[in-house]
């Protein structure tokens, strides 16, 4: 992490062991599988009142949460609660990536029991038609996502049913991906502010390294469009597309691309061609 220039001084060590998943990574019709190993981590055994958060957040901007931590534990989901708490009393901008995992919610209650309440405290949040249904159980109205094609009106639809639950929330963002095969996606996102829908570029991966992370390159991407083009929700959006598409192109889990690729290929160069 620190290689990587993150600041580690906020992080608390504990726990029994560091939680592990593994990776199957698929090719072409065969699709990629996950197998977790999170039971009995230390991020799973963590606690409310075990982290200072006025401290960890006095000289934050973003608090940033994914559906993942509430789903490892009932600790982990009470911590996640009081950092939200905290970050609202503090004024600093809360966002979330719904991002259900079926296979984590195992110590006896449901995304749906659990993540509407954390929800409420979100300024923006991130997540797609399955995220909503099985989170928050919300569906778009009339509109049938299961025939391979989801016009814009769906995720339209979607935002505006989760800003009418939850009136805290400014901004819905939806990423776009379409699987023509494990190797081949097309790739974009749509943000709502509650009027107006904005659209990124369509992207075409036609050869996927590595897509794990690819949902987190986006989330990083935005945050750091949506504090960087202040007010040009347009530009935001479509720094975080561009950022994740090149995500798709490293191994492992980081995007270690700079912020002069993702502008590069904002302003319509995919060509690919060798920097000297």
């Amino acid at each position: 992490l620190r290689k990587y220039g993150v600041d580690t001084s906020q992080i608390i060590y504990g726990g029994e062991r560091l939680g592990i998943y593994f990776l199957e990574t698929g090719a072409v019709a065969r699709a990629s599988k996950v197998v977790y190993d999170r039971a009995h981590s230390s991020f799973s055994s963590i606690q409310k009142g075990m982290v200072n958060w006025e401290e960890v957040l006095k000289d934050a901007s973003f608090f940033h949460w994914t559906g993942i931590t509430p789903a490892v534990s009932q600790g982990a989901a009470d911590a996640c609660k009081e950092a939200i708490q905290v970050a609202n009393r503090m004024g600093v901008t809360v966002s979330c990536d719904l991002n259900y995992r079926k296979n984590l919610w195992k110590y006896g209650k449901k995304a749906s029991e659990v993540m509407p309440d954390l929800v409420a405290g979100c300024d923006i949040v991130l997540g797609n038609e399955e995220d909503a249904a099985m989170v928050l159980g919300i569906h778009p109205e009339g509109v049938d996502v299961t025939g391979g094609h989801v016009e814009a009106e769906a995720y339209r639809s979607v935002s505006q049913q989760i800003m009418q639950q939850y009136p805290r929330v400014k901004k819905v963002i939806t990423t776009l991906r379409g699987s023509v095969n494990a190797n081949h996606n097309t790739w974009s996102g749509v943000l709502y502010d509650g009027e107006t829908l904005f659209k990124a570029a369509d992207y075409d991966i036609t050869h996927i390294v590595d897509r794990v992370g690819g949902g987190d390159s986006f989330m990083g991407g935005l945050i750091y469009g949506l504090l960087t083009y202040e007010g040009d929700d347009q530009k935001a959006l479509d720094f975080a597309t561009a950022a994740s598409c090149l995500k798709h192109t490293i191994p492992g889990d980081y995007n270690l691309v700079t912020v002069e690729e993702v502008e590069k290929l904002m302003a319509g160069d995919a060509s690919g061609r060798v920097s000297r």
